[in-house]
């Protein structure tokens, strides 16, 4: 409850919102927007536990692993393209970890917006219960991976499950007014800025607790040094499940469903360019450039962090962890207030102005604290930029098709995620940290160019 009012819509105030379809409401009940936020934010705890802890996982894997068959190849030409441009063997690390993201970022990108298709054919509850159900899977073969084959294995399983969120996004748009749909997307930020505080901090706490100190037995069974924040997913993955299962009310109207169209899986680029609204085509192309630009730093940050000021995982994980608290600040409470008083466009404007002048106060940081100024920066920008872009896209299109609409969206947010980081790592090591963030700067202000050309939503 603390959190929702945090985020200036309380449990009371959401269950009087109407449901968007006119033609046989579903009754909205306030326990669906607790489990829509609770979804949220544990989806976003299991994918963000991991970001401390990826200098030094990769390095476990490739250490116990990196010698022999596939793995050892691909290490030796990761290797080999570092000696060619002179660099030593942590660029051969950080390249081989931009991959692995890379291909975690895929599998999202493929699914999502599946998901929603079926979820708007479907309805909500039952895809909530099984993409919920395979990310517990995907966490509990971390839990038991012992070689980097069964990591890369709960990684495909995480990743094609996780178009949860996507569904999750689609239900807050299913219980809201078109009035109050932009503010109601602000508890899908508050759920990622609250998300990216909890997960990036047990990362960061529980990444020196290893179970085979004190029972060296359990290797046997698979458990590794990274065993317990994999556990923590895991449970707190189960304890949702449970949750959504005794809980979560349908969003979704039987008319809405009969609307929609039959999902099936398709070439995701040709979803998205297939769309036949230019409004929604135009959100959702300044939505992935500016993605381009966030996880542009998110992949760098630690790295710069590291190499500039000598940064551990554990002060990683508080520089995260600030960045979520005001991501929760901006998207929980400054963005109820701006949408009360401005539309949509303009806080997007707004929040892209914010975020490239972070940017570059973070390339250019010379003092950690200088770093922090440029993260909250960006934290604004982003907070603005977020519930703006989800909440247009929603407007712009019809009831019987947010689903496929918003899992289209999360789906380029994946691309965004797959293209980055090895172009990121690249050039972090190649040309130097300050010209990554020049980089994410520039595509900040190219997402501002096209954001002109957006229309005002009708409510």
């Amino acid at each position: 409850m603390f959190l929702l009012n945090r985020a200036g819509l309380s449990l009371h105030s959401l269950s009087s919102i109407s449901p968007i379809s006119a033609k046989n409401p579903l009754p909205t009940k306030p326990l669906s927007i607790g489990v829509i936020f609770l979804t949220l934010y544990i989806d976003l705890i299991g994918f963000s536990i991991i970001f401390p802890l990826g200098p030094d996982l990769i390095t476990h894997y490739l250490d116990i692993d990196g010698q022999s068959g596939l793995l050892g190849w691909l290490l030796a030409q990761s290797n080999s393209v570092a000696h060619a441009f002179g660099r030593d063997n942590a660029f051969a690390a950080v390249l081989f970890g931009g991959v692995l993201s890379s291909f975690f970022s895929i599998l999202q990108f493929i699914f999502a917006p599946l998901w929603g298709a079926i979820s708007d054919k479907r309805g909500r509850r039952g895809v909530l219960l099984m993409t919920v159900a395979g990310t517990a899977l995907g966490y509990l073969v971390w839990v038991l991976s012992g070689s980097f084959w069964l990591f890369l294995l709960s990684r495909i399983v995480t990743g094609a499950f996780s178009g949860n969120l996507s569904v999750a996004t689609a239900a807050v748009a299913d219980v809201t007014s078109r009035s109050e749909r932009a503010k109601a997307m602000g508890i899908v930020g508050a759920a990622f800025g609250l998300g990216l505080v909890t997960g990036p901090t047990l990362g960061a706490f529980t990444a020196h607790i290893n179970l085979l100190s004190s029972f060296p037995g359990l290797a046997r069974f698979g458990v590794n040094p990274f065993s317990v924040p994999a556990l923590i997913a895991f449970a707190m993955c189960v304890v949702n499940l449970f949750w959504i299962s005794a809980r979560f009310k349908e969003t979704l109207s039987l008319e809405a469903r009969a609307e929609a169209r039959e999902p099936r899986i398709r070439n995701p680029l040709s979803a998205i360019f297939g769309l036949s609204n230019a409004a929604v085509r135009r959100a959702n192309l300044v939505a992935f450039i500016y993605s381009l630009a966030f996880v542009t730093m998110e992949t760098s940050i630690t790295f710069l962090a590291a190499e500039r000021f000598g940064y551990t995982a554990r002060q990683n994980g508080y520089l995260l962890g600030f960045l979520g608290i005001c991501s929760i600040v901006t998207q929980g409470y400054i963005v109820r207030k701006l949408l009360a008083k401005v539309d949509e466009v303009r806080v997007l404007n707004s929040g892209l102005v914010f975020s490239g002048l972070g940017l570059l106060l973070i390339g250019f940081a010379l003092q950690s604290w200088m770093l922090y100024v440029g993260l909250a920066c960006l934290a604004i920008g982003s907070g603005l930029v977020n519930p703006a872009t989800t909440g247009l896209i929603s407007l712009y299109s019809g009831a019987q098709e947010q689903g496929r609409v918003l899992g289209i969206f999360r789906s380029l947010g994946s691309l965004s995620r797959a293209i980055t980081p090895v172009l990121a790592g690249a050039a972090f090591w190649l040309f130097g940290s300050r010209s990554v963030f020049i980089a994410g700067a520039l595509l900040s202000a190219g997402a501002f160019s096209l954001s002109f050309g957006l229309p005002k939503p009708q409510k």
